[in-house]
């Protein structure tokens, strides 16, 4: 019988890193079928597993918020405590989480790197190796599911919506005046989301509204621009479109509303971020501006089981404009917004 009875799956950074951490999911649960698997993710995160078939229980951690301060921790701890894991697999290591987890007496722990707070709470870490030969973070995660004995999986992402919402994604389109494509079976739904909130390098909002003018040349193309509160100053460049033919839902959704709205949609459009992982997680097809560098690469932070299209700038663009730092390249250069256009059109019509 196996000695991981009880698994703790812990994640707590942004949304699409959670949606890679399904496959090392679904393998728990085929390695272990009989264990209480649970998962550990920041509440914004924690629709991205709701209804995910092989997890017990979905916990959240906000230490901005009520969970912070000497106080949250040690009622994190005690609640912890609870629960009697035997196992927890921390992705993202942090001090914090380090420590909260030996301190709730799991006896298997293991994380990534070398850290010192690693080595002063006893834990067993797996190495990336400086990323070389460099592989997808959904395989970097199952590592960690290796180490305790994990049997291999496919990277396939997984976000599971009910009928129910299903349709509701399709009535809230149809109720801002989309064509019902059961009726008329020619209309293509593209869903554009133009903010990054600095996940990744990204286009420039203007060269989203330029490719949104291409996508509307075609009559039978409605567009939805979707974004989070944060972002609602994008409305304004959308809104030069003067368009019927453009929804905007800047603002107006959570994480799980965006999830039903994009399962309704026919194609997404983005930069390297979560809403690309949330389609590709429900099996819809994405057209997405990569950067070149390795840590932006679609060879680390490509979708996964989706259909998908990669437009990347030039080679000679990265050699003479790329400042070659991620932290200081905020925009992908170099992409023809018509170039992109192309791509939609084979990922629509094909």
């Amino acid at each position: 019988m196996s000695r991981h009875k009880r698994i703790l799956v812990v994640r707590t950074d942004r949304i699409g890193d959670v949606v890679l951490a399904t496959p090392l999911i679904r393998a728990l649960r085929e390695t272990f079928p009989d264990a209480y698997l649970a998962a550990l993710v920041n509440p914004y995160a924690r629709d991205v597993l709701l209804g995910n078939p092989h997890i017990n229980e979905i916990l959240t951690d906000d230490p901005k918020g009520r969970d912070g301060g000497r106080r949250g921790f040690w009622r994190q701890v005690r609640a912890l405590r609870s629960y009697k894991f035997d196992t927890a697999l921390l992705l993202l290591p942090t001090e914090r989480l380090a420590w909260m987890l030996f301190a709730s007496g799991i006896r298997t722990r293991v994380s990534v790197g070398l850290k010192l707070y690693e080595v002063l709470t006893f834990m067993k870490t797996v190495s990336r190796h400086k990323y070389i030969p460099l592989r997808h973070e959904a395989d970097y995660c199952l590592d960690l599911g290796r180490a305790i004995g994990v049997r291999e999986a496919q990277l396939v992402t997984q976000i599971t919506l009910t009928e129910e919402e299903r349709q509701k994604g399709r009535e809230m389109l149809r109720s801002r005046g989309l064509p019902d494509s059961n009726k008329d079976g020619g209309v293509k739904t593209v869903i554009i989301h133009p903010g990054s909130a600095g996940s990744s390098p990204n286009w420039k909002v203007e060269e989203y509204v330029e490719l949104a003018r291409f996508c509307l040349e075609d009559e039978r193309v409605w567009i939805v621009i979707t974004g989070s509160p944060n972002e609602t100053q994008f409305s304004g460049a959308f809104a030069v479109l003067q368009s019927q033919q453009v929804i905007d839902l800047i603002g107006q959704l959570s994480i799980r509303e965006l999830c039903t709205v994009i399962a309704a949609g026919s194609l997404v459009i983005s930069s390297s971020t979560g809403p690309m992982h949330l389609a590709a997680g429900l099996g819809v097809p994405t057209v997405s501006m990569f950067c070149r560098m390795s840590a932006c690469s679609v060879d680390l932070w490509g979708p996964l089981g989706n259909s998908s299209e990669i437009v990347r700038p030039s080679t000679t663009y990265c050699a003479t404009q790329c400042p070659g730092d991620p932290h200081i390249c905020q925009f992908v250069g170099g992409i023809d917004p018509e170039a992109v256009y192309k791509s939609i059109v084979r990922a629509l019509w094909k």
